[in-house]
């Protein structure tokens, strides 16, 4: 069996051909809703895109691939057309999406340009696209640069960003240092530090949780380095404290920022010399513990207003891990997604509800709840994901498909989503610019002469407005231009002409333009080439 190329084989093969240099982030589709929900999270690159050429996405091709898999397979939903939907190179770094008149409906975002044009700046968010209200894909960027750890390390998802973090935790499980992990709240803190745990040569001894945020000040250094009978008042027995419970493990400090000032200072001491001094004790005790901690605090700001100790800091910071937020992980919310309703699922018995045997069956999660879970800024991270995947299907109990009820639709934001059903129909999709929603694309070759002409007087000269206007990709414009004999590129141009119009338009780029009818863009690089500069 032959091994279909990932998506670093693919970044080279493309980069090599013919010495075209891709940019290390390429645009990527990603299943975030199916009806088969096993189909969640797969993947296809538009390879091509970033190269320069036309892909078509359709029921049949491209291919999808679960990330580290070697083979994948179509879309195959049979709602899903046969005719492609287009996507092709647009300005700046965007990119271009045509539908065909007779061919899949599909809904975009509503930060959708004219005429199908996505920005640069939106697909790096990720922009959704539901497709016949069946299938959900998420066209974003991925990192061609970044590998696959060989484990997933119990943690779901195949972004960029938690397979950095992945890797970080195989560089540091076999080490000693003591690790520092960053993240926002819920983002999955813990179970960083017990992957790191369960892979360190520790893995046997105790892994021992304890959040500084919540003990009380005065008596989180004996929860800590345990206390003598008599230390305190109320203290009628020694106290063993966290640190000796965790001897020969590891200690997990979570909100360490939350740390009292003589906390910090003893912390400080077990860090530097590996010996502490219980509460109330004379002598020092000696602790064999790994230590990782954690904060959603911005600890520099914390040292600035001295409310942290600088050296604390850079000890505990041996090794620090960086855990993403899910708004920067959006290809991973689908699969969160599911992987929480599914437990949930099971528990209630209605797992089978996403594995149907129809093809034609409606999916349990509707287009447009999918859509507003990938649109959603999720401030509360992973574990409001997990929340609200509960009560959604606590509150479709019994029904044939997910539901939002009012409150989840206002914590979503938007008007509600109701399951359609005998009484109810499916909630109309907003409205998509012509182009988009099923303007047909043409073939080059369709185009004449004249009307090349007239469009690309009509958008001043600009190819990829006028291939916009004609429905045809950008880089057929030049094929066009080069095989009619009353049009020429700025290429075409000769440098004395240039300078000659530069001088008799007093260099107006637009007056410029109008005279050598020319692209503006590529006729202004040849002019700074040329090295002319307008009068002032």
């Amino acid at each position: 069996m032959i091994r279909e190329p990932g998506i670093a084989d693919v970044t080279t093969a493309v980069r090599s051909k013919r010495n075209v240099e891709l940019p290390r982030l390429l645009p990527a589709l990603t299943i975030v809703s199916h009806p088969l929900a096993q189909r969640v999270g797969e993947q296809a690159l538009l390879t091509a895109v970033a190269a320069g050429k036309e892909v078509g996405v359709s029921r049949n091709a491209p291919d999808f691939t679960k990330p580290g898999r070697s083979l994948g397979v179509p879309l195959g939903d049979p709602y899903v057309s046969r005719r492609p939907i287009q996507f092709s190179p647009g300005r700046d770094g965007g990119i271009h999406v045509l539908t065909d008149a007779e061919g899949t409906p599909v809904v975009a975002d509503p930060h959708l340009g004219d005429g199908g044009e996505l920005t640069a700046a939106a697909i790096e968010a990720g922009v959704a696209l539901e497709l016949a209200e069946r299938v959900v894909v998420l066209l974003h960027l991925v990192d061609g640069d970044v590998g696959d750890a060989a484990d997933a390390l119990g943690m779901v998802g195949a972004s960029a960003g938690i397979r950095r973090v992945r890797a970080a935790i195989e560089r540091v499980v076999d080490l000693a240092v003591p690790v520092l992990i960053r993240g926002e709240t819920g983002t999955g803190k813990e179970l960083v530090a017990r992957a790191i745990h369960a892979r360190s040569p520790r893995r046997d001894g105790p892994f021992v949780s304890v959040n500084l945020g919540a003990i009380p000040r005065e008596l989180a250094a004996a929860e800590l380095f345990g206390s003598t009978k008599g230390a305190y008042s109320g203290a009628v027995r020694d106290r063993e404290g966290l640190f000796r419970a965790a001897h020969g493990g590891t200690l997990f400090l979570d909100e360490v920022g939350e740390a009292p000032p003589e906390v910090q200072v003893m912390l400080l001491r077990v860090l530097e010399a590996g010996e502490m001094y219980p509460v109330g004790a004379e002598r020092p005790v000696t602790t064999h513990v790994r230590l990782i901690a954690a904060t959603d605090a911005n600890l520099e700001d914390h040292i600035r207003q001295g409310r942290f100790k600088a050296p604390l800091l850079h000890r505990l910071a041996g090794y620090e891990v960086r855990i993403p937020p899910l708004r920067e992980r959006r290809e991973d919310i689908g699969l969160l997604f599911y992987h929480f309703a599914r437990e949930e699922l099971d528990a209630i018995g209605e797992a089978h509800q996403l594995a149907p045997s129809d093809n034609y069956a409606k999916p349990w999660l509707p287009t447009s709840i999918a859509t507003r879970l990938v649109r959603y800024a999720w401030p509360g991270n992973i574990r409001q994901l997990r929340n609200l995947a509960r009560q959604i299907v606590i509150g479709s109990r019994g029904l044939p498909q997910a539901r939002l009820d009012p409150r989840l639709t206002e914590e979503l934001g938007g008007e509600p989503v109701a399951a359609p059903g005998p009484a109810t129909e499916p909630a109309t999709p907003p409205a998509l610019p012509v182009a988009l929603a099923g303007a047909r694309r043409r073939k080059p070759s369709e185009v004449t002469e004249q009307e090349l002409l007239d469009a690309l007087k009509l958008c001043a000269w600009d190819l990829k407005a006028a291939a916009d206007r004609l429905r045809i990709p950008r880089p057929s414009m030049y094929d066009l231009i080069e095989k009619s004999a009353h049009l020429r590129t700025a290429g075409d141009v000769g440098a004395d002409e240039i300078a000659a119009c530069f001088r008799e338009c007093d260099g107006d780029l637009d007056a410029m333009v109008s005279r050598l009818q020319v692209s503006k863009r590529a006729l202004n690089r040849r002019i700074k080439e040329l090295g002319l500069f307008r009068a002032t």
